[in-house]
């Protein structure tokens, strides 16, 4: 009989705990982000501030995508396997990149770019202030002062508390609309992503480095435009709550309308052996 060998490697947890400990790092960053600018910024410049954030959270995938093409393009067991040995090219099905390369150039950048953080200072003088930074600072010791004093004692309240806060966000209409909307449109985001790649290799022949360069060029680079110059027109026109809410529903629904032609953008399947065509 022979010898039938099962997949037992574990390795695929360092992978998860790896991604686990990346999502923790980088959450805050939103939420801590935009509530710095809004506390630091004037009314009227935390719009086009908030575009650049969101622009260079477009940036980085892109970037991204870019050195996954490249990645895709080496072999999985770069290093330890010479170029002579290799039978087979990026086109074929069997091919593997080198998909871990990738993590380890991006986890040594985000050490990198995560050691300014630990300088930035707990108060700013907000924008827009004729106060020196001396003084800002003077008055903010006493502030200061008291919420470290509260702070235990915001923590152990917050634990009871945080359930009927829950409850109560729960029960906004607008904040569960606006959740709703964004589970959409990441959803289609996501499966953008997940599904095109393959999509353009099946239909196109393009490898897989190929494809990803191609969503990566034709795709990221437009959200980074509208961001920016969403966030530059608020700041131009003074856009209220109010009209950035109608302006962003008319464009949604022209984005939605332009989704739905891709229906007509089919193209025929390819055939395949012993599948859509005989052998013969």
């Amino acid at each position: 009989t022979e010898c039938e060998k099962e997949p037992g490697s574990l390795l695929w947890i360092f992978v998860m705990v790896g991604n686990i400990v990346r999502g923790m790092g980088e959450t805050p960053i939103m939420p801590l982000g935009i509530s710095y600018l809004e506390d630091f910024a004037q009314a009227g410049n935390s719009p086009f501030y908030l575009a650049c954030l969101h622009t260079a959270t477009v940036i980085g995938p892109f970037l991204g995508l870019l050195l996954a093409s490249f990645c895709a393009e080496l072999f999985v067991d770069i290093g330890s396997v010479g170029a002579d040995e290799i039978t087979i090219t990026a086109t074929d099905a069997r091919w593997v990149g080198a998909w871990w390369l990738g993590i380890l150039i991006c986890a040594l950048l985000n050490l990198l770019v995560a050691i300014p953080f630990w300088f930035l200072p707990k108060s700013l003088v907000k924008e827009g202030e004729t106060n020196e930074p001396e003084e800002a600072s003077e008055k903010s010791v006493a502030p200061l002062q008291e919420n470290d004093k509260n702070e235990t004692k915001q923590t152990i309240i917050f634990i009871p508390d945080f359930i009927p806060f829950l409850k109560a966000l729960l029960h906004n209409p607008v904040y569960m609309l606006f959740i709703c909307i964004t589970v959409l449109q990441f959803s289609a985001f996501d499966g953008m992503i997940s599904f095109l790649p393959k999509y353009l290799e099946q239909q196109f022949g393009k490898s897989a480095s190929d494809a990803i360069f191609l969503i990566g060029v034709y795709n990221l680079p437009v959200l980074c435009v509208g961001y920016f110059s969403g966030g530059l027109f608020m700041k131009k026109f003074k856009i209220n709550t109010y009209q950035a809410a109608n302006i962003g529903f008319w464009v949604s629904l022209l984005e939605y309308l332009l989704y739905f032609a891709a229906y007509w953008t089919v193209c025929e399947t390819s055939p395949v052996a012993g599948l859509t065509v005989s052998y013969q």
